[in-house]
């Protein structure tokens, strides 16, 4: 499995192609709410790669001088199970840490929260909120 850190547009071609098979097609989210302000020239994107075709990815992008908020994590459904989600957070953290930054932030889908929990990730709160169509918690992790 290759790791990308996608700085060029090409390589963020690779994490849209992975958000509109995981997410739009999977979770029929319109293109227009997966895709926000926030895919822009300064979010920074981690693409993991199968003999070059991409199949994880997630974003990150600064909120202020020492955070960031990491987002957007998907794997493509028949690579689940194997790992890359763990990796590709892992990935986007070295790569947030060597920028200098000191915590990352994640809008969690509930279903999710043990996920993040597992990599140290705290809830902020109980606080519910909606994140397109999904139910989120604020969640948060010095680096």
């Amino acid at each position: 499995m290759e790791v990308m850190r996608a700085t060029e547009e090409w390589q963020r071609a690779g994490a849209y192609s992975v958000r509109i098979e995981g997410m739009n097609r999977q979770h029929n989210i319109s293109l227009r709410d997966e895709f926000d302000e926030h895919d822009s020239e300064g979010t920074r994107y981690i693409v993991l790669l199968d003999e070059g075709y991409p199949v994880a990815t997630c974003r990150f992008y600064e909120i202020s001088s020492d955070a960031v908020i990491l987002g957007r994590l998907v794997v493509l459904p028949e690579y689940r199970g194997r790992g890359l989600g763990v990796k590709t957070v892992t990935e986007a953290e070295s790569w947030i840490r060597e920028s200098g930054y000191k915590k990352i932030l994640i809008d969690s889908r509930l279903e999710t929260t043990g996920f993040y929990e597992r990599l140290g990730y705290i809830r902020e709160d109980d606080k519910v909120i909606r994140s397109g169509s999904f139910d989120c918690v604020r969640m948060s992790k010095p680096i």
